[in-house]
């Protein structure tokens, strides 16, 4: 059989790449890691037509969008080891032929490989609409290889790039260089003595003294820099100096531009940008725009309505009643509105899937339910089918449509070209605490699910910036802290009288405030780092593909059900034995009373003392430690979990448990930040592990999870019970704060050494 050819997209960011590979692969594309690094790897098939079931197939891998090269970022050394040692076919460089001279800066790298190349010259469409025009045949003939002019976004010229494509695969091709230096001819002399392939390329690294040439060629890179030893010049300045003094002129012949008036050269882009880029009312729109798109997709009281004082009676009372076991159940109940105010469009969606009780998903789950008891099924197999299993699968599920919904939102933002202008505005801001704009996205999705937050953070440069950020995502509210939050503030209310809408307010700004003192300080201790260089460019507005769109996002969900829906099924499984069975493997009564769950939860009860909610919550204290546990599995387990063990004690709901125990306001305040801060779900611990890949560094980040709030709940019970004690803590915080800077300063003094 012929052998499948492999084809590699390279490109700048924002250069359609992706658009390109997403128009030539369609539903073919498929989504997972590069080995043993946490980049996303995308891979497809693109199919010529009219072949019937014999098609014909060429394999394309979508390489991480980069600006060279040189081994900067991690999604650079994927690229660079890809063609070096996968040595695809052909590959593709995609040009935005609306930012020539830029783009072509790595073509001059890839040009140094003994791989086939092919141009695809994209957006056409767009140097056309601005009156610019390039003689791509020109340009064909300048860098010797094909050229092919597309448009990635309206699908048009992609037929003919792929016929060149395949014809290149079967043609081999010599490296060139457009740097004109003798000083490389010796150094690629050298390269060919030790056998090195792609001995051009890899001899020009040596003069930049790359480090990954340091690593891989020792002997040949020896060599080169004992030549280079009375050779004072800095090659690396010298060579890109080099590569833009051939682009510069070759841009000026193969492009002309329309003579226009200086009011004419502002592009529809640019008019745009003076208003949505403004250093204060492209902030102020920036978070009008994300609140619409929170509200839109978590709002049980879209614009506030309810919270305005609306009267909405008792909600939607659903127009299907099922009765199961003698219990009346309404799936559909509060789908429009509820008493609280109107559904946002994720909301409605949310409750369409529903969980084990309500929507489809409840439908499903009770029907399964009520066939058992039909059957007469033993008390175990019901609850561990109902209870286990399609619990844990509808509470996976229930959530995919409003994660599809952010999704949809965020790649709107993304291929329309104004999320590059959100991370442009706020890399100034994000820079003093350490990482760079890039980090905004994957954080402020925190709000909405750990789990795409984190999966997301795998845009970012260096690996230390993806920890920190990953590190910091937990302590941003998510919509299953929401809950758990509301119900502790309806409590406190209750008790003290507190506000709960200030107690909600001060929780979230609470997790913000924590996220950037965290990264702060991991910025001056453990994750030490320049902040890497932030170099993007602004690409011009675009309507969004719809079939670009869809695929973006249904690869987004698809990801998120896969990594997500395992580990949370097999935790509510494991959940649902601990505390449904005592340890001589006995079923106890429903309400977990002799568990094992409610054992190791008074064993654990007094680990929580410090923090108000141990021992001093007495017998019944148990309760709140294994629903601190049960937060692990789900933050929604939390109250839930506490709600359920209420009747043990019995009482009424949460609020019933605080009043039980005797537990002081300053005690349910420390419960609160203990549970907002802590190790997060199960599912978000599973893909951390995934993203962060380092194993030490993946452990250091539970402790330090757990360690953080543990030490602030303690803190928070401490300071609100004892206020004679914050005449110790603030000095002793004081204390801290100095010896930070303190130990910063030495460092700076260290590291400045080193380079000098």
């Amino acid at each position: 059989m012929q052998k499948r050819i492999r084809v590699a997209l390279l490109g700048n960011p924002n250069s359609g790449k992706t658009t390109l590979f997403n128009s030539l692969t369609g539903a073919t594309a498929y989504v997972g890691n590069w080995p043993g690094v946490t980049a996303e790897k995308r891979s497809g098939t693109y199919y010529f037509k009219g072949r019937g079931k014999n098609k014909e197939g060429i394999e394309i891998i979508d390489l991480p969008g980069i600006y060279s090269l040189s081994p900067y970022t991690l999604e650079e050394v994927i690229s660079r080891n890809y063609i070096l040692k996968e040595k695809p076919d052909v590959v593709i460089n995609v040009i935005d032929a609306t930012n020539l001279e830029r783009n072509l800066y790595m073509t001059t790298q890839l040009l140094e490989m003994d791989v086939p190349v092919v141009l695809a010259l994209n957006m056409v469409d767009a140097l056309k609409e601005s009156g610019k025009t390039v003689d791509y045949t020109k340009l064909q003939e300048l860098l010797k290889v094909p050229v092919v002019p597309i448009s990635a976004l309206r699908e048009k010229g992609l037929h003919d790039l792929m016929l060149v494509t395949k014809k290149e695969a079967s043609n081999k091709r010599a490296a060139y260089t457009v740097i004109d230096d003798e000083i490389i001819d010796k150094v690629v002399t050298i390269y060919k003595k030790y056998r090195v392939a792609n001995p051009l390329f890899h001899a020009i690294k040596a003069l930049e003294k790359d480090e990954i040439e340091e690593t891989e060629n020792k002997e040949a890179y020896a060599d080169v820099q004992t030549l280079l030893a009375t050779d004072k010049k800095d090659y690396e300045a010298v060579i890109a100096d080099l590569r833009y003094q051939y682009l510069t002129p070759l841009c000026a012949k193969i492009s002309t531009k329309p003579h226009r008036s200086q009011k004419e050269k502002w592009t529809k882009s640019d008019r745009i940008d003076n208003v949505l880029t403004h250093k204060i009312w492209g902030i102020v729109i920036m978070l009008v725009t994300l609140f619409f798109v929170f509200n839109f997709t978590f709002s049980g009281d879209l614009f506030f309505l309810g919270a305005f004082g609306v009267n909405f009676g008792e909600g939607y009372e659903g127009l299907i009643k099922i009765v199961v076991d003698g219990e009346e159940f309404r799936p559909f109940a509060g789908l429009f509105y509820t008493d609280g105010g109107i559904n946002s469009i994720g909301e409605f969606f949310h409750i369409i899937a529903g969980d084990n009780e309500t929507g489809v998903l409840g439908l499903i789950s009770l029907g399964v339910k009520s066939l058992l008891l039909k059957w007469n099924s033993p008390d175990w197999v019901v609850g561990f089918f109902y209870d286990g299993v399609l619990n844990g699968v509808s509470a996976v599920l229930g959530f995919v449509p409003q994660v599809m919904i952010l999704y949809t939102f965020f790649s709107i933002m993304e291929d329309s070209g104004y999320m590059a202008r959100i991370a442009f505005m706020l890399d100034r801001i994000f820079r003093r605490f350490g990482v760079s704009g890039r980090a905004f996205i994957p954080m402020i999705m925190g709000f909405g699910c750990a789990i795409p937050a984190m999966i997301n953070a795998r845009t970012l440069a260096t690996e230390k910036e993806r920890t920190k950020t990953i590190r910091v995502i937990p302590f941003f509210t998510c919509g299953a802290k929401a809950e758990f939050i509301a119900i502790i503030a309806a409590a406190l209310s209750v008790a003290i009288g507190v506000d709960a809408g200030l107690f909600t307010f001060s929780m979230y700004i609470l997790g913000i405030i924590v996220a950037i003192i965290s990264v702060i300080v991991m910025n001056k201790t453990t994750q030490r780092e320049q902040v890497p260089p932030f170099i993007m460019e602004l690409p011009p507005y675009h309507t969004p593909q719809l079939k670009s769109l869809a695929l973006h996002v249904h690869n987004k969900a698809k990801h998120f059900v896969i990594k997500a829906f395992t580990i949370i099924l097999a935790s509510t499984v494991v959940i649902w034995l601990l505390s449904n069975f005592n340890w001589n493997w006995q079923m106890v009564d429903e309400n977990g009373t002799g568990s094992i769950l409610q054992n190791l939860g008074a064993f654990i009860q007094p680990l929580f003392t410090p923090l108000g909610f141990g021992m001093q919550a007495g017998e019944h204290g148990w309760t709140l430690t294994v629903a601190s546990i049960q937060g692990i599995v789900a933050k929604e387990n939390v109250t839930a979990t506490a709600e359920t063990l209420a009747s043990v004690v019995g009482v009424d709901g949460f609020t019933g448990i605080v009043q039980a125990t005797g537990l002081s306001a300053a005690a349910v305040l420390a419960f609160s930040v203990f549970n907002l801060l802590t190790i997060p779900c199960f599912a978000a611990i599973a893909t951390a592990k995934t993203e962060l890949g380092n194993r030490k560094t993946y452990i250091w980040t539970i402790v330090y999870w757990f360690l953080l709030s543990y030490v602030l709940g303690a803190i928070t019970y401490v300071s609100f019970r004892y206020v004679w004690t914050l005449a110790i803590s603030v000095p002793v915080t004081v204390a801290l704060i100095v010896l930070l800077i303190i130990y910063d300063r030495y460092k700076r003094r260290q590291e400045l050494a080193i380079e000098n």
